[in-house]
């Protein structure tokens, strides 16, 4: 049985699902892998339930009926990673531009290094980015520093979706009451661990875009985080 878990939101992965699944289960400490899929028109769980087969008890799936947004394919998997005894649950895109090859350091990070949230940061070390334009280079940095500035966090990369959460982190967490799905999602589970005073570190990582498959990045999830900041700052000054 891992201590570890990685949960992966997927709709219409049927380009990297398998690749990404076999991928993480390369690396050499053993990570368990929860596929959460939104019944994607491409078949992409059915792709997952093939390679159940050959990953008996380490893969995993979630099926929703319906596209409900990132953050609430997240927090289903978080419910369920937590009625198991997963102790480091992790976040990961499907779309490789997550490299499997960092999952031990963010998992070192929390379970050598005393970090309770280790985040995969493309801004801790200059801009860590590969393949991107500068338009959405300057959209994403310039959201982050935002992000400090408003909630004065200091976390460098706010948005970034690639990260190693304690089990303790995610059980001093009111799921069910995280209100955002997009890029706000994953601002708002910082700032609640920030705010119960759980220690986050940033880990330094290069991020690439993806090559197959299509982005789910709309304009309403940047609005969501531009607004959604102001938001949590404002509620957690009348909340502990």
């Amino acid at each position: 049985m891992s201590d570890a878990i990685v949960i992966i939101p997927t709709y219409n992965e049927i380009e990297n699902a398998e690749s990404i699944i076999r991928a993480v289960f390369a690396q050499q400490k053993e990570f368990h892998v929860l596929i959460v899929d939104d019944n994607s028109p491409d078949k992409t769980g059915d792709t997952v339930k093939r390679l159940q087969q050959e990953f008996k008890d380490r893969l995993f799936l979630l099926e929703r009926t319906e596209k409900s947004g990132l953050g609430t394919a997240y927090i289903a998997g978080f419910e369920w990673a937590l009625e198991k005894s997963y102790q480091y649950i992790f976040e990961m895109d499907a779309d490789f531009s997550h490299s499997p090859e960092d999952l031990i350091r963010l998992y070192k990070a929390c379970a050598v290094d005393g970090a309770d949230v280790s985040v995969g940061s493309r801004y801790v070390k200059g801009i860590t980015v590969v393949n991107w334009p500068m338009s959405r280079i300057l959209l994403s940095y310039g959201a982050s520093r935002y992000v400090r500035l408003i909630t004065r966090m200091k976390v460098k990369d706010s948005t970034a979706g690639f990260i190693c959460y304690k089990r303790a982190v995610l059980e001093a967490i009111n799921l069910k009451k995280i209100k955002f799905v997009g890029y706000a999602f994953q601002i708002e589970m910082k700032f609640k661990a920030h705010n119960k005073g759980f220690k986050i570190v940033e880990i330094p990582v290069i991020f690439k875009d993806r090559t197959k498959g299509k982005s789910k990045m709309s304009g309403g999830i940047i609005t969501e985080a531009i607004f959604g900041v102001i938001s949590l700052k404002i509620k957690s000054l009348f909340t502990k």
